[in-house]
């Protein structure tokens, strides 16, 4: 007899395949237990030693979002005078235009998860890593935010099952995380990640094109 309570990997793969990163939302709010409940999948996602080196800052004000999108703006404006100054004015103007757009896509969602990636610490790194001096400090950065993306994947596959879309975004980050770190009062030892917009799409973008498979798979017999 087939056990119908779990869900197949044709399903799952309609999930995975289905997914889409969206940047048009309706104005429909988002409830917090649906918040609670994709944090709730995010957080079973792997991690080094499972030392989860994660946490999420949900915004949900969107007089917020807009001020934090202007904060993005604002430093992507000043990089842009900056790059004028050099002489690499048709840079500058892709910039603002091009990328510029493409970074503050989170404006109309109604929420914003900002996430982190906590240092990584465990017994492992306390008992035996750090005593031979195994790798260098920025290493464990380096593994905080590898945990951090796994769980990001469960939080915006479980937002897509709920109905919800997301769109993941380090265009923020890259321009104005000193910025988003002083508005958001973002403790010194949290890295931040991405952001991840979210909310009931407005739209339904098409399946972009993925490399074959045989481009990115390598076997060794």
């Amino acid at each position: 007899m087939t056990d119908t309570s779990t869900l197949s990997y044709h399903e799952f793969k309609t999930i995975v395949l289905d997914r889409r990163s969206i940047r048009k939302y309706t104005d429909q709010p988002v409830a917090v237990e649906d918040i609670r409940e994709i944090i709730d999948c995010a957080r079973y996602a792997p991690s080094d030693t499972n030392s989860q080196t994660w946490e999420f800052i949900a915004v949900m004000n969107r007089d917020k979002i807009k001020e934090i999108e202007q904060i993005t703006w604002d430093q992507l404006h000043r990089r842009a005078a900056e790059a004028e100054q050099r002489g690499l004015s048709k840079e500058a103007r892709l910039l603002t235009k091009s990328f510029g757009p493409y970074a503050t896509a989170f404006s109309n969602a109604p929420v914003l998860i900002v996430c982190l990636a906590t240092p990584y610490n465990s017994k492992f790194r306390e008992r035996i890593f750090d005593p031979v001096e195994l790798v260098d400090d920025a290493v464990w950065a380096e593994e905080g935010i590898k945990s951090s993306c796994l769980a990001a994947q469960n939080l915006m596959l479980a937002a897509h099952a709920r109905g919800l879309g997301t769109c993941p975004m380090t265009g923020p980050v890259l321009l104005a995380q000193d910025q988003l770190r002083e508005y958001l009062n973002i403790r010194p030892e949290c890295q931040i990640n991405m952001v991840i917009a979210l909310g009931y799409p407005s739209e339904r973008p098409a399946r972009l094109p993925r490399k074959e498979i045989d481009d990115i798979l390598h076997i060794v017999d």
